[in-house]
């Protein structure tokens, strides 16, 4: 058994100890007879032994006195006397269970004592007293004389010290016991701490590290919620870039696939070139039965041979298709008004060694046959002959070298011999004037005439081939070249150019897709019309976007050479809007 020093309850257990103290500092005494507050518990008791003797007759538990001072002080007036009664005895029987000499003393003593010499003694005067400042130290020593004879020293209920006096008790438990006691004192010299995360102050050093431990707690789970987040943003992320990386992987092979098929389309896929093709080409004609050994070894032959010097072999070439226009529009074509047809030329169709690719070079063969056969041009091709396909890839390559062209030269890797590369009108272009051809390149870059027509092209050539010989007879054979003819994927040869009766134009061209036996039958003495459809293109028949044209003018000298190489530095063609 344990008993409060302070007001002499017994308890049994440490914790209700603790329990009975917490009660002793955190709640305010009032007397419960005159509503006194504002005092200690010493002092409490020495008003109510002084101004309140005459009601000490009754018996009362102490916790009764509790209960008036922490929530019933509002008792009515009729019942102050017992309750002030049953405190005092209270008090008594509390002292004498701890010291029992004292108590019997002091009981015989109040009980000696009249209610009149106490009882003269004034509330007013009492409660005066009390709450002056002037007064307290007196009241102090009055106090301590009364209780040291009453009482007896007070003991710690933890430790048993015994202290002089119940304040100094007070003290002792609330600074060397307020672990026990487990709640932050105002009078206690205990240190604070401070929650570094949310600043709560804690008087146990092992309170604050619990509350910190539930900051991390808290922290940790909202990390780890963080993670997961993290984690699935970054999944997201990983999946969204392998994405963007498989569309890039897709884009790059389809831009691979689309160049390869460019270089196999123009012939710079580096598979071969004329001799090679021709030479495959033959071999697969041999097993497909339609070629027999002895003629794949003798065209071999011719073969090596035409490309050791140079010069064409002239089994794609038919000549005189100019002469038999002449007769048949003399003696035919009633619908005709007026013809006008270039000067001689020979054409040239592709071969196995060239077929898909060849088409420039053979449209180049055809323009050359007629300058070669034009005296206007001795002076600049003297001794030359149609050379072969390899040959112009050669003249080409020699061209660049003299400076023509440096971009068009670039965008071919400065080569063409061993390759398919297609040529167009600028390599014609340079080719010639590296030759000291003079001529010039006009573009027909957009349609002229409704559904994608071009009469301004028509118009052109017509001028260009009329330009000799007004007024003159139906059919005028002109000292004029043939012209090249460019368009996107091919290019031809205009030979001349129909005027209707109806004034509608017609060009007549030669292709070099077309083979010689269908060539060969414009040779025939009575040429039937038919045979003139692959040769007549009426404005319907070209609409392409966009031609392009070179055509002859005469010979350069050569200084115009020499200009005409520095102005190919800056390429620029004639634009006919």
């Amino acid at each position: 058994m344990l008993s409060c020093d302070i007001c002499g309850e017994t308890v049994t257990s440490e914790p209700d100890m603790k329990a009975h103290l917490i009660v002793h500092m955190e709640n305010e005494i009032v007397c419960p007879f005159c509503k006194l507050s504002g005092v200690n518990y010493d002092e409490m008791c020495f008003h109510i032994e002084t101004a309140h003797y005459e009601r000490n007759t009754l018996e009362r538990n102490f916790e009764r006195i509790n209960t008036v001072q922490f929530g019933t002080s509002d008792n009515k007036k009729d019942n102050t006397l017992q309750c002030g009664m049953e405190v005092n005895s209270s008090i008594l029987s509390g002292c004498a269970s701890n010291h029992p000499k004292n108590s019997s003393q002091c009981l015989t003593k109040d009980s000696t004592l009249k209610h009149e010499v106490f009882y003269s003694e004034n509330l007013t005067e009492s409660r005066k007293f009390l709450k002056s400042r002037e007064k307290q130290s007196g009241l102090t020593e009055v106090k301590g004389s009364i209780y040291e004879t009453t009482y007896g020293p007070p003991e710690c209920p933890f430790c048993g010290k015994i202290e002089e006096h119940s304040e100094d008790m007070e003290t002792h438990v609330k600074t060397t016991h307020a672990n026990l006691l487990d709640i932050p004192l105002e009078d206690c010299d205990q240190p604070l701490y401070d929650c570094p995360m949310c600043g709560l102050i804690c008087t146990n050093y092992r309170i604050l590290q619990e509350h910190v431990d539930l900051h991390l707690e808290e922290n940790s789970f909202c990390q780890g919620m963080d993670r997961v987040q993290c984690s699935g943003d970054l999944q997201l992320a990983h999946q969204l870039q392998q994405e963007e990386d498989r569309q890039r992987s897709e884009e790059s092979r389809q831009e691979i696939e689309e160049f390869q098929k460019l270089q196999r389309q123009y012939g710079l896929d580096n598979s071969g070139g004329y001799k090679q093709q021709q030479l495959r080409n033959m071999e697969i004609e041999v097993n497909r039965g339609r070629m027999p050994p002895s003629e794949f070894h003798r065209r071999k032959a011719d073969m090596m041979e035409s490309l050791a010097i140079g010069i064409d072999d002239g089994k794609t070439k038919t000549s005189g298709i100019i002469e038999a226009l002449h007769r048949y529009y003399q003696n035919a074509a009633t619908d005709v008004r007026q013809v006008w047809l270039s000067s001689v030329v020979d054409h040239f169709h592709s071969s196995l060694g060239d077929k898909g690719w060849g088409c420039g070079y053979r449209n180049f063969q055809m323009l050359l046959s007629s300058l070669l056969q034009n005296d206007a041009y001795d002076d600049c091709l003297k001794g030359m002959s149609v050379p072969c396909i390899p040959k112009i890839q050669s003249m080409i390559e020699d061209a660049w070298k003299e400076g023509f062209d440096p971009q068009g030269a670039s965008q071919l890797n400065n080569r063409l011999q061993g390759t398919k590369a297609w040529i167009g009108a600028c390599e014609v272009y340079i080719l010639l004037t590296s030759l000291r051809v003079k001529c010039h390149i006009v573009d027909f870059h957009k349609s002229t005439g409704p559904l994608g027509t071009h009469p301004r092209l028509f118009e052109w050539i017509l001028n260009y081939y009329s330009s000799e010989g007004e007024g003159s007879p139906k059919v005028v054979c002109t000292s004029k070249p043939p012209i090249y003819l460019q368009h996107q994927g091919h290019s031809r040869t205009v030979i001349g150019i129909e005027e209707k009766k109806n004034r509608t134009l017609c060009l007549l061209i030669f292709d070099p897709g077309c083979p010689s036996r269908e060539m060969q039958k414009l040779l025939k003495q009575d040429i039937e019309a038919s045979s003139l459809k692959q040769l007549r293109k009426s404005m319907g028949n070209l609409k392409h976007k966009q031609y392009q044209i070179v055509a002859v003018e005469g010979a350069l000298s050569p200084e115009e050479k020499v200009a005409r190489r520095q102005d190919s530095q800056v390429f620029t063609a004639e634009k006919i809007p």
